[in-house]
């Protein structure tokens, strides 16, 4: 593992380790998304790569009394085929007092909800913003706030980007002075462990196997639903269900 290191005095060295995960920002993503967030020092919104569409990049899923709904942003990709996530824009400014009387209509029976209302409202009602990244980024930022994560939150595009996928993601753990590198386990398909090890940066893969089961309305338990749900059923106990909050 590479190490940087801080000029050694008195025979003694202070080493640092830091590391970083390198992710699309995603809409009111799941409970796993912030606990890799939790995880890391940095948190790379890796946004100019290319939209793709009926992804995470602009939906997410909540739990209503008709079962699973998709909450989507509407924005623009009619011939816009290779556009960055970071160009595309929203198409119906609308969408955000939808999103919020949908919100409203599942949640407002849980537990917690009228504590989280106040902050959420506005995040919705109050949105102006004309992009998706800048969105995404908006409820990712609120959302930290709730859960006590204080993760630096960067972007790719803030930093030098060089060809190839995983040189790129080994390139911006360069440019961060990351001593390791936490993904995704669907990651493993296709990075090159090698280019890590060359590069004496370590590599890991966050495991989502395993999460307790928390108070949830309308039926069948579901793990993969927008963090929402959780903070609305559970409060200000909502870590005690996510992994990265346990003592080790």
């Amino acid at each position: 593992m590479r190490i940087f290191s801080s000029p050694c005095g008195a025979g003694n060295c202070v080493t640092k380790t830091k590391k970083i995960a390198i992710v699309q920002s995603n809409y009111i993503p799941w409970k796993g998304y912030f606990d890799l967030m939790n995880m890391v020092d940095e948190f790379i919104l890796y946004d100019d790569v290319q939209y793709t569409r009926r992804d995470w990049r602009n939906r997410n899923i909540i739990k209503t009394p008709d079962g699973l709904k998709w909450l989507t942003i509407p924005v623009e990709v009619k011939g816009r085929y290779f556009q960055k996530i970071n160009e595309t824009r929203i198409s119906d400014p609308g969408w955000s007092r939808r999103h919020w009387a949908a919100i409203k209509h599942s949640y407002s029976r849980a537990r917690h909800f009228m504590e989280y209302e106040a902050i959420f409202e506005p995040l919705y009602l109050e949105c102006a913003e004309e992009c998706l990244s800048r969105v995404n980024f908006r409820f990712l930022d609120a959302v930290c706030a709730i859960l006590g994560i204080k993760t630096k939150i960067s972007w790719s595009m803030d930093y030098e980007l060089v060809e190839g996928r995983t040189e790129r993601l080994v390139g911006l753990c360069r440019a961060a002075h990351a001593t390791h590198y936490i993904s995704g386990p669907s990651a493993k398909d296709y990075i090159d462990a090698g280019l890590f090890k060359d590069a004496g940066i370590g590599l890991s893969y966050i495991d989502y196997a395993g999460y307790p089961e928390y108070t949830q309305l309308f039926g069948e338990f579901e793990h993969g639903v927008s963090i929402v749900d959780l903070i609305f059923n559970e409060g200000s106990d909502a870590t005690k269900y996510m992994k990265s909050f346990r003592p080790a």
